[in-house]
């Protein structure tokens, strides 16, 4: 009996897509888990002792840097990214707030939001616009 595939990973966003593009969708997930919120320094020549080759490998240091460039640069958090992935995998909303250190209320807001964080319009989320109201664009 084969086991069934991983489901897809969510859309990123924009300032995980890097990171996505890098190490994969679940590796970037386990990344963003250990070092998100910390500054990091992503050299061009990474060092074997380094946390970054320690994390993903000296071929994963290697696309990051290529994707990222050689900067110091802060890790992004990305919750609700993350929250849509760890709930893909199956966790429940109250074991996805203990990982990411959020009340499990905000699990579950995060969770209704698109995971790439683009907003639909009123309209998509229900809500009628005033028909008065002019397109802007």
């Amino acid at each position: 009996m084969s086991l069934p595939p991983p489901p897809a990973a969510p859309r990123p966003p924009a300032h995980v897509a890097p990171y996505v593009r890098a190490l994969g969708a679940e590796a970037a997930a386990e990344f963003l888990l250990a070092f998100g919120g910390a500054e990091m320094a992503f050299a061009a020549a990474p060092r074997a002792a380094s946390r970054l080759v320690q994390a993903v490998g000296e071929a994963g240091a290697a696309r990051l840097v290529a994707a990222l460039g050689p900067v110091k640069r802060r890790v992004p958090l990305a919750k609700t990214w993350l929250a849509h992935v760890l709930a893909a995998r199956g966790l429940p909303a109250a074991a996805i707030a203990r990982r990411l250190r959020m009340s499990d209320v905000a699990v579950r807001r995060a969770l209704k939001a698109p995971p790439d964080g683009s907003t639909p319009g009123r309209a998509a989320r229900g809500r009628p616009g005033d028909p008065r109201q002019l397109p802007l664009l």
